[in-house]
């Protein structure tokens, strides 16, 4: 079973306060088939550009509604890209570089949906076993190349989708092995694998 444990990091600057949330698991858990396993149990397998399957939402104002999450593309980025970014890393003990993933969310049933809602459970997953969740900024923003922040609370109704790109640190060195949607802490991820 996975475990999750909030970070606050060293990379406090003075125009972006940023939360990296991660998990680390020590083995790493045979990897089923797509389709593998019972619902709600059992990791799924999919490719990149391969829709989820429609997911619930566990929110209160749209309960119940249905989305998929489509992750798309995945590219690694440089130190030089954390540099320029606008996040103070002079204190962060242990060099990260950025992971951007390119995703569609689309509304798929239900009450009208903030893209946030939909996109809040991509992970990824290094070669060495590091779950890391999106970078959080929490005051001023952060700017990558070529992946503009997404609108979270933009709402979209059902049939409306919208393509996101969400960065995350990884340790420097190490490689993003697939993106997860996790499916809280009673069922395996879903897991699309990044080929290098």
């Amino acid at each position: 079973m996975r475990t999750w444990t909030r970070v606050m990091p060293a990379a406090m600057g003075a125009l972006a306060l940023a939360v990296v949330l991660s998990g680390c698991n020590g083995t790493d858990s045979a990897k089923g088939s797509k389709g593998s396993g019972s619902e709600g149990g059992g990791e799924k397998v999919y490719s990149l550009g391969e829709a989820s399957p429609p997911q619930k939402s566990t929110m209160k104002e749209s309960k119940d509604s249905t989305y998929t999450v489509t992750p798309t593309k995945v590219e690694t980025g440089t130190k030089a890209d954390l540099d320029k970014s606008g996040l103070d890393t002079d204190k962060d003990k242990s060099p990260r570089v950025p992971v951007y993933v390119w995703a569609t969310v689309t509304h798929k049933s239900g009450k009208a949906m903030e893209v946030g809602d939909m996109d809040d459970d991509l992970v990824v997953e290094t070669d060495k076993g590091q779950r890391t969740r999106a970078l959080i900024v929490i005051m001023g923003e952060a700017k990558w190349p070529n992946c503009p922040a997404p609108d979270g609370i933009k709402k979209l109704s059902a049939g409306q989708s919208e393509k996101i790109c969400k960065a995350f640190l990884i340790p420097e060195g190490q490689k993003a092995a697939a993106v997860q949607l996790s499916q809280g802490f009673s069922a395996e991820p879903l897991e699309w694998p990044v080929k290098s």
